[in-house]
């Protein structure tokens, strides 16, 4: 089977046969020729991103959350590249996204932070946006709003229209300052 795929395509099912002779309880789909999804529970994450770094996927590019309300969860997705490893720019193109699911009504996780320094900002981000805890972050303080919120804004039970109408409309008018 191998012989009739070029070569990005043997990477990517070399890459899928070593994730899965490595690790239980996995699923991995190859949507496109330059893109590997990974679902995996989230117990496996941590050593799943340190097999992904030593296999040269060295630049986390992005952590993302998506709320799923109805299931209770969060699914989280962490977006490797290699970042300038070689030449060869099939390799480089190649993305991993790696996600996993956790508990909505107790939003806990351990921070990445040792595997890719650059998660600092991106921990702090979901943390303040969807209420997740990065156990282990050495500090979850703002990155971007100003204000604390009863609710997490990017949950999806954040209600818009209660929260602009509580704010905004305790501001007088304009036309209402010059009278």
């Amino acid at each position: 089977m191998l012989e009739c795929l070029n070569k990005e395509d043997k990477m990517n099912e070399s890459l899928k046969q070593e994730l899965e002779s490595t690790f239980k309880n996995i699923k991995i789909i190859i949507p496109e020729e330059s893109r590997i999804a990974v679902t995996a529970e989230n117990h496996s994450v941590l050593a799943i991103l340190m097999f992904l770094k030593e296999a040269s996927f060295d630049h986390l590019s992005l952590i993302s959350a998506v709320d799923y309300i109805e299931d209770k969860e969060f699914e989280l997705c962490y977006i490797l590249t290699r970042y300038m490893q070689d030449q060869d720019s099939e390799a480089q193109d190649l993305h991993i996204i790696l996600k996993t699911r956790i508990s909505r009504e107790e939003p806990n996780f351990q921070t990445v932070i040792g595997i890719y320094p650059n998660a600092e900002p991106y921990e702090r981000e979901l943390h303040e946006l969807f209420g997740i805890k990065f156990e282990g972050h050495p500090r979850l303080t703002p990155l971007l709003l100003e204000r604390e919120y009863e609710i997490p804004p990017f949950r999806k039970d954040f209600d818009t229209r209660k929260y602009v109408t509580d704010v905004f409309d305790k501001i007088p008018l304009v036309e209402d300052k010059n009278k």
